[in-house]
């Protein structure tokens, strides 16, 4: 069943910035606080990228090529997943994914960036930055 949802996703000049999000559904949702998330990206001919994580405590996770300038954020009483992206290069064009984690009854801990440890993904939505 489908357990992630993006939207956001634009063209946007290099320099500027966008807001990406993802709507939790199913056991994503009834168990929010027991996921891990995260964002990962690709670009066409390029290797799947992890680009965000956050557990269920908030700690997060990032990528070399996007810290400092991309925040991941969630709401746990909304159950949504925020990646907020400043300062846009061309090379952070591509499709965009939301992706949920089970971490058991406690919670899930540390955030991560290890895309085979998430079990649910979304379809995408395409960030296009031009320069």
């Amino acid at each position: 069943q489908v357990q992630v949802v993006e939207s956001g996703g634009d063209s946007v000049q290099a320099g500027g910035s966008l807001t990406l999000s993802c709507a939790a559904s199913g056991n994503t949702y009834t168990y929010y606080s027991n996921y891990c998330m995260g964002w990962f990206r690709q670009a066409p001919g390029k290797e799947r990228e992890g680009v965000a994580g956050i557990d269920s405590v908030g700690n997060t996770l990032y990528s070399d090529s996007v810290k400092g300038r991309f925040t991941i954020s969630r709401d746990n009483a909304r159950h949504m997943l925020d990646l907020r992206m400043n300062s846009l290069k061309p090379d952070d064009s591509g499709t965009y994914y939301c992706a949920s984690r089970w971490g058991g009854t406690s919670g899930c801990r540390p955030a991560t960036v290890w895309d085979r440890l998430y079990g649910y993904w979304g379809q995408g939505t395409q960030v296009t930055v031009s320069s």
